[in-house]
C-alpha cells in the first residue's frame, strides 16, 4: 500500500511538471518567501534520493544529501528524476539509523526503511501543498483538488459528504 501511494503522489507531481513552463517552474513566489517551485520540488526529490542510497549503509541523514541544482531549474529533469526513484523505492524493509544534527548536536535513533518510506511521502505532499499555493498565481495549470492534500484529510472528506 505504502509503495503505490508514493508512486501516485510523485507521479501526480511528475504530471504537475509537464504542464510548467520554465518560468513558472523557476518563478520566485511571494507567498512561499520567494521560494519557487522547482526548489520545492528539488527538496522533495533529494529525501528521496537520500534514503536511496542511504540504504546500503543503513545510515540516513537527511542533512548530507546532496543538492542537485539543476533538479531546481529544469522541470523535464526533475520528472526523470522522479521516474527513476520511482524505478528504485521498492526495497526489502530493514532497520536504519537516523541521523541528524539538531542545535549543533547529532542526534542519532533507530528507524527502518518502511518509516523512512512514509516520513517523505508525507513530507512530499506537505511540500506539494505548498507549490499548490504557488500554482494559485497561474491560470494555466491544472491542478487536482487533492494535490497536496493528507490522504487522511482526503478520506476525511469522503466520510463528510456521506
Amino acid at each position: 500500500m505504502l509503495i503505490p501511494a508514493i508512486h501516485k503522489t510523485l507521479s501526480e507531481l511528475s504530471q504537475l511538471l509537464a504542464q510548467l513552463s520554465m518560468e513558472e517552474y523557476t518563478a520566485p513566489c511571494a507567498d512561499l518567501s520567494n521560494a519557487t517551485i522547482g526548489a520545492h520540488t528539488r527538496h522533495i526529490i533529494e529525501l528521496f534520493q537520500c534514503l536511496e542510497t542511504s540504504y546500503e549503509t543503513g545510515i540516513v541523514n537527511y542533512d548530507s544529501r546532496q543538492r542537485d541544482f539543476r533538479i531546481q531549474t529544469d522541470a523535464a529533469f526533475a520528472a526523470i528524476t522522479i521516474e527513476a526513484l520511482l524505478s528504485n523505492i521498492n526495497k526489502p524493509n530493514k532497520n536504519l539509523q537516523l541521523q541528524q544534527g539538531v542545535d549543533g548536536e547529532l542526534l542519532s535513533m533507530e528507524t527502518n526503511y518502511q518509516r523512512e518510506l512514509l516520513y517523505n511521502l508525507e513530507h512530499c505532499i506537505h511540500h506539494q501543498a505548498l507549490i499548490k499555493v504557488a500554482l494559485l498565481q497561474s491560470a494555466t495549470v491544472e491542478v487536482d483538488a487533492n494535490f497536496g492534500v493528507a490522504r487522511s484529510t482526503i478520506e476525511y472528506r469522503k466520510q463528510c459528504a456521506q
